[in-house]
């Protein structure tokens, strides 16, 4: 029988590389993963926390790299976090990424990605660089969905019988994947794979980013920093940029 979101959880079984470390409903994934990182724990931790209405988790890495370099582990979590939803969602619902981690499926806003690493200096190698993924699986607050119009979840999209499970345990693997693909081949199949999937090129956006001004989202660069084209001229916003800061993890 398949899984769906109002059975209680079950254990979940990730691959080589990672492991999984469960939660309260009451701890954020990400914030532990970050404690943790900042203690110094092995890369691959992988915390995680399925309530009946969310899925939360979060990944610690390790980069080898200076940190703009890094943030394509970002790029990878989101990109296999729309393989894992082909791969059990119904054929029809269709999942895009948000530059800054918004999560669209269908058109609308079911969850994010976000980022913290030990330092935001783009040219610096960091200690450690955690990915938190947030999914609604039922909707949220406590006003009717339609005060709301473009925010939905899983369910109010015909999700209802994916197991949130099964959703992490997919996620993980296909973003295990991409991160094998980058070390053996380069960023290139990841950047063809992000640009089908990216939400609001070629519109004019407003990225909730100090400093940083409405423009028109032309495109990414090599390390798929945004660029924005603004008054006539295009400027590059690091990817870096969205990362949150210590006082926020």
């Amino acid at each position: 029988m398949t899984d769906n979101i109002f059975e209680a959880p079950m254990p979940a079984t990730f691959p080589p590389l990672f492991r999984g470390e469960a939660v309260s409903g009451s701890t954020d994934p990400f914030a532990k993963a970050c404690t943790q990182a900042m203690i110094g724990v092995d890369a691959g931790l992988l915390v995680h926390s399925v309530t009946p209405d969310r899925i939360r988790a979060a990944i610690v890495f390790a980069p080898e790299t200076p940190l703009e370099q890094a943030m394509v582990a970002f790029i990878a979590c989101g990109v296999g976090l729309q393989h894992a939803m082909g791969a059990l969602a119904p054929p029809e619902v269709a999942v895009h990424l948000g530059w800054q981690g918004d999560i669209y499926v269908n058109g609308g806003r079911a969850g994010q990605l976000r980022a913290a690493a030990s330092t935001t200096d783009p040219a610096l190698e960091p200690d450690w660089l955690v990915v938190g993924l947030e999914i609604d699986l039922l909707p949220q607050g406590d006003g009717e969905t339609g005060n709301h119009p473009n925010q939905t979840c899983l369910m109010m999209e015909g999700c209802g019988d994916v197991s949130p499970i099964r959703l992490l345990e997919a996620w993980s693997r296909h973003t295990l994947v991409w991160l094998n693909d980058i070390e053996n081949d380069g960023t290139r199949a990841l950047h063809a794979q992000w640009r089908g999937l990216a939400k609001g090129v070629g519109e004019e956006v407003s990225p909730a980013l100090p400093g940083m001004p409405e423009g028109i989202f032309v495109g990414i660069d090599e390390d798929f920093g945004m660029l924005l084209k603004d008054k006539g001229k295009t400027r590059v916003i690091p990817l870096s940029a969205i990362l949150e800061t210590g006082d926020t993890a």
